[in-house]
């Protein structure tokens, strides 16, 4: 099948979803009884969260694309993981929006919101992985990895999972504990964790590319 219908409705949903974000910015007009300065400085725990799930849904968008750039096709199997990844990122917007309002409770709620966002975390964790032993187990790569760097590579891959999972533990301590974990994960994801980094290496030489352990 043709990857690129799959990376451009992906691009489509990845948009949408990361607009969303900001419709959770709202200053009242004039007359409310609140000056423009002392809503913007009480809405922080807002902007906060908006900034965290825009970079999270930007980074998910980066790596999803340097993930499939390494992959030479397609089929039903991993069509269907794409979508079950989508379906998590659709969710960041609501799931924003609730750990904003609930940030500074200090209650259950306010735990189970940060609980919620960060299993979002978990889920897509889950998704990416399972798209990444895919692409692996089933010789989709354009440039193999070597069998005795995939544990490596997976690892490096795959290791926010643990963290979202701690994330989602932190919430029941401390919800802006929580939220600060899941920007930690997303500042690690910033750097290059797929096999897209070794991808021109291994096309250069002829040979696959070895990941850096």
């Amino acid at each position: 099948m043709d990857k690129s219908r799959l990376e451009a409705f992906s691009d489509g949903v990845f948009a949408v979803a990361i607009t969303l974000l900001a419709l959770d910015l709202v200053v009242r007009p004039p007359g409310s009884g609140h000056s423009v300065a002392w809503q913007l400085g009480h809405q922080w725990p807002q902007f906060v969260a908006y900034v965290v799930s825009f970079f999270t849904i930007g980074i998910i968008w980066v790596n999803h694309h340097a993930l499939f750039k390494t992959i030479t096709g397609v089929d039903r199997t991993v069509l269907f993981l794409n979508l079950s990844l989508l379906a998590v990122v659709v969710l960041f917007p609501f799931a924003t929006s609730m750990v904003a309002d609930y940030l500074t409770a200090d209650n259950w709620d306010a735990s189970v919101a940060a609980a919620f966002y960060s299993s979002l975390g978990v889920a897509m964790s889950v998704c990416f992985t399972l798209i990444f032993r895919w692409s692996v187990a089933g010789n989709h790569q354009i440039v193999p990895i070597p069998p005795d760097k995939v544990r490596g590579a997976s690892w490096r891959f795959s290791i926010g999972l643990v963290f979202y999972v701690v994330a989602v533990g932190a919430a029941f301590v401390s919800a802006p504990l929580a939220l600060a974990i899941n920007g930690a994960i997303a500042a690690y994801y910033v750097f290059e964790h797929t096999p897209a980094g070794h991808l021109h290496d291994g096309e250069r030489s002829g040979q696959p590319a070895e990941p850096t352990e």
